[in-house]
């Protein structure tokens, strides 16, 4: 099972795009992590990321993500309806699969240590790895927000952090945990009067008196009252109960809601029980879901069937999935090979001398696989973030300012996407040029086909990257991005070489 923690940090930053850009960016250049969402609020002045990978990956790209916001964000200087007390103000470790929970909270004692000693910003831990039963909830870490932790840190032994000093500077503190996962729900009313918003939140929350796994608070969003909820625990408290209770509470108050929204990424499972909830379908079942029973039947069917969904997709007419997607699917084409070859190797006497480094290889290869595979998706997300952005309205100098940040930061993502698929690809050409020259005879053309399968997906990504990075304002980095992928290009090219001379010496061709 593949070892995934989620991560998602939460930095106070939403007005300057080309500022989440850089974080971003410090996220994406951390090879083994996937970037999954970014929800961003201008009123909260709030950007919410998230990414999975293995522990170790996800470590390194939280800790860059902390730095790059601390050199970037100044607390001094920053407003928002949302309460915060740092430039990265809290960063969860979540368990997804072969992880523990145990697991997330020495990951977060770690990255805790890290940031005090090398960033110099105080660390409090919170959640499942909360030293202090009184450090558990956020809200508790975070009350007086920045102004009130900066006048008192340094005084009151009981705002002393966990880690780093205890003093403070514009980067503020950081909350750093681990929890199971939660959902992040805002429902919308029809009033500006926020104090009715607080007063639901009040309702709702389990802290002071409403349902056990919600906390809440009321916030003025884009002129309406807004109730800002996290669930702790879906299943226990349900989304539709969550709704039905504020509706409720706001008809008391005269009002009604006019929408709500999910901040970052929800479960299936929680969004299938608001359904069944609301439709009244006592008798559903899972298999009920069309796309559940196709991919139940799929399941049992030869493995030839399942790329058909993505060539449909692919010729179907619309953007996505395009050429970045299919680089990624090519270079994880070549990887599987490579993992092939060097399984064919494994368990031959002839072969016994490099066992272990086939192994290795096989091993190492699964990773890039997935790796690849994930980029296909995100390829395609990076592309619907342009043309999004580009729908941003653009009436007044303020709109086209912003819709023109949002073009470069989507732009930037899109150029990155195809630049990590060119990355991943060479260094699969390291692992297909061993099994070239060492792997079972029988499978040379399979290794050729590999190095071939790389070379392309490196192409391929590299005329991606080239034209994403033409249309960046920087042109110094847009330069660094299209300069990295022609040495990459270049490096392939010989290591194809070399592939190909093992294997016209080994397999004997005529």
């Amino acid at each position: 099972m593949s070892r995934i923690v989620e991560c998602v940090p939460n930095f106070s930053e939403a007005r300057r795009p080309e500022i989440v850009a850089q974080i971003r960016s410090a996220i994406a250049a951390i090879d083994g992590v996937t970037f999954l969402d970014q929800h961003s609020d201008v009123d909260h002045n709030r950007t919410v990321l998230t990414f999975v990978g293995e522990p170790e990956a996800v470590d390194r790209a939280a800790f860059d993500a902390i730095k790059i916001a601390a050199q970037l964000i100044d607390l001094d200087h920053h407003t928002g309806e949302h309460p915060r007390i740092g430039a990265t103000d809290v960063v969860p470790f979540v368990p997804i699969s072969g992880v523990t929970l145990e697991e997330c909270v020495a990951m977060a004692k770690r990255l805790g240590e890290r940031v005090g000693s090398e960033l110099n910003i105080p660390v409090y831990l919170y959640e499942a790895a909360a030293t202090r039963p009184d450090r558990e909830n956020l809200e508790n870490i975070r009350r007086g927000q920045y102004e009130g932790l900066k006048a008192e840190i340094e005084t009151n032994p009981d705002r002393l952090p966990d880690y780093g000093p205890a003093k403070i500077g514009p980067a503020g503190a950081t909350v750093i945990g681990a929890r199971s996962f939660l959902i992040a729900f805002n429902v919308y009313l029809n009033t500006g009067d926020v104090e009715i918003a607080k007063q639901i939140a009040k309702a709702v929350r389990h802290s002071s008196g409403g349902l056990r796994y919600v906390k809440a608070a009321g916030f003025l969003v884009e002129g309406q009252a807004q109730v800002s909820m996290n669930l702790t625990n879906y299943r226990k408290t349900p989304i539709a109960r969550v709704v039905e209770t504020i509706r409720r509470e706001a008809a008391r108050h005269g009002c009604a809601i006019t929408k709500s929204e999910l901040v970052g990424l929800t479960p299936q499972d929680a969004l299938i029980d608001a359904a069944q909830w609301y439709l009244q379908l006592d008798m559903f079942e899972s298999h009920q879901i069309l796309e559940n029973k196709l991919r139940e039947a799929l399941s049992g069917q030869p493995k030839s069937i399942i790329p058909n969904a993505f060539l449909e997709a692919t010729a179907a007419g619309s953007a996505t999935p395009g050429g970045g997607a299919v680089a990624a699917l090519a270079g994880a084409l070549s990887a599987a090979l490579a993992g092939m070859v060097a399984r064919l190797s494994i368990g031959k006497k002839k072969y016994a001398s490099v066992e272990a480094q086939m192994k290795d290889i096989a091993a190492g290869a699964d990773g890039l696989r997935d790796n690849l595979t994930a980029s296909i998706d995100e390829d395609s997300t990076a592309f619907t973030e342009v043309m999004n952005a580009f729908k941003l309205p653009k009436e007044t100098p303020e709109e086209i300012a912003a819709r023109n940040a949002q073009i470069q930061v989507a732009t930037q993502h899109a150029t990155i996407v195809p630049l990590h698929t060119a990355r991943l690809c060479l260094e699969a050409l390291g692992l297909i040029h061993f099994v070239a020259a060492n792997g079972n005879t029988n499978a040379m053309s399979d290794a050729a086909s590999a190095a071939f399968m790389a070379r392309a997906a490196i192409d391929a990504a590299g005329m991606n990257v080239r034209i994403n990075a033409a249309t960046l304002d920087d042109k110094a980095q847009a330069q660094r991005y299209v300069e990295e992928w022609k040495n990459i290009q270049a490096q392939a090219k010989l290591r194809v070489d070399q592939v190909l001379a093992e294997v016209e010496k080994r397999a004997q061709l005529a």
